[in-house]
């Protein structure tokens, strides 16, 4: 099922949900399932109480809980004519559309969101043959690029950062300059990131190669709720330039792909003091950003709004441009909003967030759900999260999924 969010006078608001199965520290505890789909109804149910049941209703469904198999290259399939999808429908559905921002010359944001241990670097990174979203999307640039007019050139550049304790440090970077990278803000270009490595790529090779090398870099720590718990915000961001040589014009687009650090719970991670503090930090930033989100919509609703705190952390800062820029660009007239539920034990709410003119900008979000009756109180917060977003002021084609690592 793809869908075209790119349509002609479409001022859209996607999200996209996802829920998974059950990882080893759910297991061990005894977890149950407390999700189940039924159509396009999605239903969780309160352990304490199980004849509490709260159901919400979206679009579309898809499921990767079970039903599948693994082919000889290790690659996750239907076993036999079921409905599995996979890490090949999310890119189908999502990463396409960002190519596809990127080469009419829009900025493509696309972000990871979720509790700790939940999966998000599953969805953005992939294992083994099941790719995720980023080196999908990058791949695919470079094919696409091959197959085009010989009358065109390209650049692209490629940087990869990560935020911790709201310092920015350059993963590809050998050596972590001390209080991090700072961040300066320019009339034209807004924020940016003072020193920080871009790198010509002329190969989907050399970026492989590069997300490599940063994702060893990439700070982790030990969690209770996560034995390698990204403790840092990862933006992967992708400069593509085409340059028309017949016409001497040129299109230059952006592409952010954001996996956010693992939001939790004090209580259920039993953090000590370090991850006390940096799991403070993380939930900060991540309430900033649902502000900026919240204001963006009110926004779109023609309501006044006098403040939007992109200033208020360093990852809205950063992503100032992709999620709205400022006041006299945001001029958005409704939302369009798309949830997939996908089953797995993740808590992740994507979004990708994009301008089609200077009065059109495209939001496109997705959030997993952890299917384990140990994490409630986190799914049920997530769902009512993705409720709200299909209110009156938004017009909703909701998916549900369920997948597996």
């Amino acid at each position: 099922l793809k869908h075209d969010f790119l349509e002609d006078d479409c001022d859209c608001l996607y999200f996209d949900m996802a829920i998974m199965i059950l990882i080893q520290r759910e297991k061990d505890a005894g977890s149950r399932c407390v999700i189940s789909m039924d159509s396009n109804n999605t239903s969780i149910y309160d352990p304490r109480n199980p004849g509490h049941v709260k159901t919400f209703t979206f679009d579309l469904a898809y499921w990767s809980h079970s039903g599948f198999l693994k082919d000889e290259n290790g690659m996750l399939i239907p076993a036999g004519s079921n409905s599995y999808a996979g890490q090949r429908e999310v890119f189908r559905d999502l990463g396409q559309g960002v190519l596809q921002s990127a080469w009419q010359g829009y900025n493509a944001t696309l972000l990871a969101y979720g509790q700790t241990g939940s999966g998000k670097s599953y969805s953005m990174i992939g294992y083994g043959a099941n790719r995720g979203l980023v080196p999908s999307v990058c791949e695919e640039l470079f094919r696409a690029i091959q197959s085009q007019e010989k009358n065109k050139q390209y650049q692209i550049t490629f940087s990869m950062l990560e935020i911790y304790n709201e310092q920015v440090i350059d993963l590809l970077s050998k050596t972590r300059k001390p209080g991090g990278l700072k961040i300066r803000e320019d009339q034209q270009q807004g924020f940016y990131v003072d020193g920080l490595k871009l790198v010509p790529c002329d190969s989907y090779a050399q970026i492989e190669r590069l997300m490599d090398q940063g994702n060893k870099m990439r700070t982790t720590a030990t969690t209770t709720m996560n034995s390698s718990s990204s403790r840092s915000h990862m933006v992967i961001t992708i400069q593509f330039k085409q340059i028309f040589l017949d016409e001497a014009i040129t299109k230059q687009s952006v592409i952010n792909l954001v996996d956010l650090a693992g939001s939790e719970r004090q209580k259920s991670s039993r953090s000590e003091k370090d991850r006390l503090k940096e799991g403070t930090r993380v939930n900060l930033s991540l309430t900033t950003l649902g502000n900026v989100i919240s204001a963006l919509a009110e926004v779109a609703t023609g309501k006044k709004v006098l403040h939007i705190p992109y200033r208020d952390s360093v990852l809205t800062k950063l992503l100032q441009s992709a999620l709205g820029g400022n006041s006299r660009t945001i001029m958005v007239n409704w939302f369009f909003s798309i949830f997939f539920l996908i089953s797995e034990i993740i808590a992740c709410i994507v979004d990708q967030m994009l301008y089609l003119t200077d009065n059109i900008f495209v939001c496109l979000q997705i959030a997993a759900l952890s299917p384990a009756d140990i994490c409630y109180e986190e799914t049920l917060s997530t769902l009512r999260y993705a409720e709200r977003c299909t209110s009156d002021i938004f017009f909703s084609l909701v998916s549900v999924r369920c997948w597996a690592k």
